[in-house]
């Protein structure tokens, strides 16, 4: 197939444009430069110009903490973008694949989050994702809403990358301990998302890394199997207060994944290994 990537020069988007390399699709990506999804007429010409088989949508505005100073901006990529390019996609009769987040959730739940849980989100970024799954409902025809959690990657910043400098440069590093999710390889997602999109089960997934864990829990992984001591900390949130209210609890159940028969996402221990031997390499 010919499949746009849109967010093609973020974490995501880069793994995604090899996966589906892999698997023998012709790649179109679009970064910034080449798609602002906050224009409508930009969005509809990109996609009768190229003519794509599918979309995945990974464009977003992720900047959690921002958002919650900047809710025009969060919506304006997040909603509006996305009905832009959910719109243009249905026009050339391209499906549509969308990447959401745990943070639709507001994570008072005891089980880990089903695709069929009512969402309900807690801050200004999570709003604006679910309103952006809201945009591909009404505007694709034919698509797939794919939640992921926690996600790391070789490709820019995120949490992984931030410990191994921190170990570097403190004498103790703190992280909380009541927060409670899973650790997501962008490079396993976008495996998965290679191998959802051909084909036609359309529909809401939930797709990270097997099991659960805390930061604090996360970050002594992180050190453990990089071989560092460092002495790690646990805290509390309310002991390091930020402007979006994070969920507690958001780990999320691929029910989706299995009842379907995709591929089931490893564990995220093992993931984890994999990546920091790669990222060592790298």
């Amino acid at each position: 197939m010919r499949i746009v990537v849109t967010g093609a020069g973020g974490q995501l988007g880069r793994d995604l444009q090899e996966a589906l390399a892999r698997r023998g699709h012709e790649v179109l990506p679009l970064g910034r430069r080449e798609l602002d999804v906050t224009r409508p007429e930009q969005c509809r010409d990109v996609m009768v110009s190229l003519r794509p088989d599918a979309v995945v949508h990974a464009a977003a505005y992720t900047a959690v903490d921002q958002a919650e100073h900047d809710p025009d901006g969060a919506y304006a990529v997040n909603a509006f973008g996305t009905r832009n390019v959910a719109a243009a996609a249905e026009r050339v009769g391209a499906k549509l694949c969308y990447i959401s987040t745990d943070y639709v959730f507001d994570g008072r739940a005891e089980a880990p989050y089903r695709e069929f849980d009512r969402p309900n989100p807690l801050n200004v970024y999570g709003r604006s994702k679910l309103a952006g799954e809201g945009m591909v409902r009404s505007f694709s025809s034919r698509h797939y809403i794919v939640r992921t959690s926690w996600l790391y990657g070789l490709h820019g910043a995120n949490f992984v990358k931030t410990m191994l400098r921190l170990a570097r440069e403190r004498e103790y590093v703190q992280v909380v301990d009541d927060q409670v999710g899973s650790p997501t390889s962008s490079a396993d997602l976008s495996g998965f998302v290679a191998e959802l999109v051909e084909t036609e089960l359309y529909g809401i997934y939930h797709a990270s890394n097997a099991g659960q864990c805390s930061w604090y829990e996360f970050a002594g992984a992180v050190f453990e199997l990089s071989g560092l001591e460092v002495d790690l900390r646990p805290c509390r949130t309310d002991e390091f207060p930020r402007p979006a209210v994070r969920p507690a609890f958001s780990v999320l159940d691929n029910m989706a994944i299995r009842l379907n028969g995709f591929t089931p996402l490893r564990g995220w221990r093992e993931a984890l290994e994999e990546f920091l031997d790669r990222y060592g390499k790298a």
